[in-house]
């Protein structure tokens, strides 16, 4: 090709700069998006504080921090992953967004990945601001990190699944309000502000199982009471992954 001369060169980027470019993409749209944030950092960030100033509600022994913290920064994965994602993705799914997204180069597991990928970005930025404060507010974490990672990083696979599964099966009306509604109801009832011990005893065995108590207790356990790993809350979260997870694949409809 001579000096001076342009020649198109028509063709998808690679892969992985495909698969990247979508997920900051996806991860500035929910940094701007009012509603995810109150979801994402508002609502955690108030929880956290309110509740660990004011004496609410009986935590047990100890700073109420201690106790809260581990709760919040669940809750905090609860609305990205589950909440925020169902939501986002229902709508994108009624205005055609995935079925023309689809039809691109960007194959749709990548896609998929993109939107994992902002949901890790988020959940970083939500982690490290919750510290922070609850750092201020006087909270001294115990245990190790390996075991809070893993147990994030099951929480958010689970809650992904489940996630994608009601936006990939429900109307986008219907998932904002059974997103909202779940978000509500779990927030109350998975030992997140609330100490599962304070529910009677039949309803304590299955509020348990949820993946939010399961996740909730685990990183309590770690970070309030130095325990190891928490492999029984570890099981229920990769069993509600598996679940999660395998139903949005096999369900999951595009249009």
């Amino acid at each position: 090709m001579s000096a001076g001369t342009y020649t198109p060169r028509p063709g998808a980027a690679p892969l992985p700069r495909m698969i990247a470019a979508q997920a900051a993409l996806e991860t500035r749209m929910l940094l701007r998006n009012g509603e995810q944030l109150l979801l994402t950092v508002v609502i955690p960030t108030l929880l956290l504080v309110l509740f660990s100033s004011v004496d609410i509600i009986d935590t047990g022994a100890g700073e109420p921090v201690g106790f809260l913290t581990p709760g919040v920064l669940a809750l905090a994965v609860m609305s990205t992953a589950f909440t925020g994602q169902a939501i986002a993705t229902g709508f994108e799914r009624r205005y055609g967004v995935l079925k023309r997204l689809g039809a691109s180069p960007l194959p749709r597991w990548g896609l998929m990945a993109a939107k994992t990928l902002a949901v890790l970005v988020t959940e970083v930025l939500q982690i490290v601001l919750l510290t922070v404060i609850a750092f201020a507010l006087g909270w001294s974490p115990e245990g190790n990190a390996f075991a809070v990672l893993l147990l994030l990083l099951l929480g958010t696979m689970a809650f992904s699944g489940l996630g994608l599964l009601m936006a990939g099966t429900l109307k986008a009306e219907a998932t904002l309000a059974a997103a909202n509604l779940v978000f509500l109801l779990l927030l109350v009832g998975g030992g997140v502000i609330v100490p599962l011990d304070r529910f009677p005893d039949a309803a304590q065995s299955v509020l348990g199982l949820l993946p939010i108590s399961a996740l909730s207790g685990g990183l309590r356990d770690v970070l309030q009471h130095g325990a190891p790993m928490p492999w029984g809350d570890a099981a229920v979260l990769a069993v509600w992954s598996l679940l999660g997870l395998g139903a949005a694949g096999r369900f999951f409809r595009w249009e």
